[in-house]
């Protein structure tokens, strides 16, 4: 099992930055692959980004390519989620989720834990 939790969600303004944290507990990511996804309201869920911890490869949604990266810091056995350039349409409860790196990275039915959400809120 592993336990995921989120922070650094809050209230940011559009051109601005935020960065996310996740970090694992109960086991490590290695071998997994941790991916972000977001949430508006009203909205489908929907993949901002991925890293495979074993490799490294990183994979991002056009949405946020250039302005989101991932990065992760193995000792605190934790990712990142670094976003710049921040747009209202960013505002969204933000979701980091871990799963073996088979399937489609973008899918959400392909990550089996899930963090509790942390909000992110881009004013313009």
């Amino acid at each position: 099992q592993v336990q995921l939790v989120e922070s650094g969600g809050g209230l940011g303004q559009a051109g601005g930055s935020l960065r996310l944290s996740c970090a694992a507990s109960g086991r490590t990511f290695s071998n997994y692959r941790v991916g972000w996804f977001r949430q508006a309201p009203g909205k489908e869920r929907e993949f901002v980004g991925a890293v495979n911890w074993s490799g490294g490869s990183s994979y991002y949604a056009d949405s946020v390519k250039g302005r989101f990266t991932i990065s992760r810091e193995d000792a605190k056995n934790t990712v990142y989620l670094q976003m710049n350039s921040l747009k209202p349409e960013d505002t969204a409860v933000y979701y980091c989720a871990a799963g073996r790196p088979s399937g489609f990275y973008n899918l959400a039915r392909n990550y089996d834990y899930w963090g509790q959400g942390t909000q992110v809120t881009v004013s313009s």
